[in-house]
């Protein structure tokens, strides 16, 4: 978690501020309002609000939605946030996948595709192929590229958040330091940040299921695993981004295990799904991937029940300090193997309710991703949204255009 030093300063209040960003923030929930209501909730003269959302509905951030009911003469007209008024690129890059799509600023999905591509390819491949299928999608949704508000994309390694740049990532060979925010703005000159895939799984299943929960844990179990920890309401990456790495945290049962990083017992190394998928050959099943593993376990097949039931349990061994450690009230498993459902997810809570402190998990859930295959997506959506339609963005925007 990230410490700031020194004394913080509070806030500057909404009522002292009155800038129309921060009149807008009040909308974003999708509650229409009047003038009236706005001011009573800021503290701002009336007439300074009327301005304000003149500006905020100029901009197409803004519209009438109906009147409110009338106390005496004319009924006074209500304004909400318009979801439509831009779109967002979203991209989820996979080890051996990469999905696009194209959503309304309130995370809804215009057009999608998702398509097989290994990010061992390199970046110039995987990004051309990106910037490709955003023409196709934006057409497909009946939008134009002026009404592009943004690009937000999920990678399959650390990420500096700061610049967008993969940091060291050790499946993805080419992508170390290279400039992805530049690269795809060649093509898409807009906004573009880039993440961790954890982190955006995180922001996306939060914000679609769980918006009430300030204290979340995402946990990916695919490929590698990884967590998105959210912490006080907020994402929390860490000095370099490498928060949530709990794939190469040493678990119990992994002496001897070697794994790619050159460690011995690392969790990935026993409970990702390529490792599920060895020790099932080994054992002469026919697994090759981690879905394969999920695909055997829905049929029945007691060995691959058993294989993910254990992978829970090395899960919950590393869960279960990050429980005493964060104090979550949410953890939600998804990624290829999280997919296998309730075989992993009853090994990790077997283990983090037995060896957590009773108090940490007196009101813990642990669960499978609601958002599934999606959470990606609307979390690539969410992180250019946040940044979008923040006070000082819509503000600048607000300026810049009148």
């Amino acid at each position: 978690m990230n410490k700031t030093a020194g004394h913080r300063a509070a806030p500057e209040p909404l009522a002292a501020q009155g800038r129309a960003g921060d009149i807008f923030q009040l909308l974003r929930d999708g509650k229409a309002r009047t003038r009236a209501e706005l001011a009573g909730t800021t503290g701002l003269a009336r007439s300074t609000v009327a301005a304000r959302i003149d500006a905020l509905v100029a901009a197409g951030l803004v519209g009438p939605a109906g009147e409110a009911t009338s106390s005496g003469g004319r009924p006074p007209s209500r304004f909400a946030f318009k979801p439509d008024a831009r779109v967002v690129l979203a991209v989820d890059v996979g080890a051996t996948h990469v999905a696009v799509a194209v959503t309304d600023l309130g995370g809804s999905v215009l057009a999608e595709r998702r398509l097989d591509q290994q990010v061992a390819d390199g970046p110039e491949k995987v990004l051309g192929l990106v910037v490709r299928q955003a023409a196709k999608l934006l057409a497909s949704a009946s939008r134009g590229m002026a009404e592009l508000a943004g690009v937000g994309i999920g990678l399959p390694g650390p990420v500096e958040h700061g610049t967008g740049r993969p940091v060291k990532p050790p499946i993805m060979p080419g992508w170390d330091g290279f400039d992805v925010v530049r690269s795809v703005q060649r093509s898409l000159p807009v906004p573009v940040l880039v993440d961790n895939d954890v982190n955006i799984m995180a922001l996306g299943e939060r914000t679609a299921h769980w918006p009430e929960e300030d204290n979340f844990l995402f946990v990916k179990v695919a490929t590698g695993i990884g967590a998105g920890i959210i912490s006080s309401g907020e994402l929390q990456r860490g000095a370099n981004g490498t928060t949530g790495d709990l794939g190469h945290v040493r678990v119990p049962r992994g002496d001897g295990v070697l794994c790619r990083c050159g460690n011995y017992g690392c969790l990935e190394a026993l409970a990702s799904g390529p490792a599920i998928a060895a020790a099932l050959r080994s054992a002469g099943l026919d697994a090759a991937r981690g879905p394969d593993v999920a695909a055997l376990a829905a049929h029945g097949n007691p060995e691959a029940i058993h294989a993910l039931r254990q992978a829970g349990r090395d899960v919950g061994d590393v869960l279960a300090t990050v429980v005493n450690l964060l104090n979550p009230s949410v953890i939600v498993v998804g990624g290829s193997i999280g997919g296998a459902g309730e075989y992993l997810v009853a090994g990790v809570r077997e283990v983090v309710y037995r060896r957590s402190l009773p108090l940490a998990t007196s009101q813990l859930r642990i669960g499978l991703s609601r958002a599934g295959d999606q959470s990606a997506i609307l979390g690539a959506s969410q992180l250019v949204t946040q940044h979008v339609l923040s006070p000082a963005v819509v503000e600048a925007t607000l300026q810049a255009t009148g």
